[in-house]
């Protein structure tokens, strides 16, 4: 795929948002922004609700890609979840389908595979294909964007990079996080692999650096063309000394979803 020129960056006022801001453009990309917040610094950026189709209309129309960023990114209470993850991630495909954009990378999640539980020392790497076992609304929704992706391209020819996400921070802030960790530079040129490489149709992909301790096969990812530079090793020796090492019978340590697996339900039943 021609590298695109216009990509509309939604959740740009999140923390991810943020670094690929700054990210991006080195790789000859035009942002345009969309959030639901102001973009500090950005007059030109559309301030608006994934479920305002007007605006959404107007901010995917003429543009090459969407890397679609945007929505809760905690667990909330499922009706919020549902307005912002799933309907809006809906009004997007949908707004993209109409205008004729032909790719989307979304920001999936480990959420969605959360209660998958980590390789022990000798197993195999967890491959892109485990079975789905979300931990949380949140994963739910990641989940379900995932399921339309795949819709979207069987149905319509809309293709789509679904990049499972571990945690992208400029370094890892727990012992748990050196085995999914993606530095913001590798998730620049992960997304950049993503919105580039050819005949993708709808391909699931781990996103993460190339840690020495690292829990997921990135076979997916590397054959979009994806070189993770970075490994969250030189992190471990300060994490572990404030920290301690991952406990073996806490399950927030030894699966994929960390303390998502653990944290009590927030719906008010």
């Amino acid at each position: 795929m021609p590298a695109p020129r216009t990509i509309l960056l939604t959740g740009a006022a999140g923390g991810l948002g943020t670094l690929m801001r700054s990210l991006l453009p080195e790789y000859g990309y035009t942002l345009r922004l969309f959030d639901v917040r102001p973009v500090e610094g950005e007059p030109d950026a559309i301030t608006a609700d994934l479920t305002d189709r007007e605006a959404l209309r107007e901010a995917v129309r003429g543009v090459d890609a969407v890397l679609h960023l945007a929505g809760i990114s905690l667990e909330a209470p499922f009706e919020k979840i549902l307005k912002s993850n799933i309907e809006g991630t809906y009004h997007l495909y949908e707004t993209a389908r109409q205008e004729g954009v032909p790719r989307i990378v979304f920001a999936s999640s480990n959420h969605a595979v959360g209660f998958t539980p980590a390789p022990r020392a000798g197993e195999p790497l967890i491959p892109v294909d485990t079975p789905r076992r979300p931990d949380t609304f949140y994963g739910l929704s990641k989940s379900f964007g995932e399921d339309l992706a795949q819709l979207y391209w069987d149905k319509h020819g809309l293709e789509t990079v679904s990049v499972r996400i571990g945690s992208c921070f400029p370094e890892p802030t727990s012992v748990r996080m050196l085995s999914v960790w993606m530095s913001p530079a590798d998730g620049a040129r992960l997304f950049h692999a993503a919105l580039t490489a050819e005949g993708v149709g709808h391909t699931v992909v781990h996103g993460s650096s190339a840690n020495t301790r690292l829990w997921w096969d990135l076979t997916t990812a590397r054959a979009l063309g994806y070189e993770p530079r970075d490994d969250s090793e030189p992190y471990a020796g300060k994490l572990i000394a404030e920290q301690g090492e991952l406990d073996p019978g806490n399950p927030a340590h030894t699966h994929l979803g960390g303390h998502f697996v653990n944290d009590p339900p927030l719906w008010p039943y």
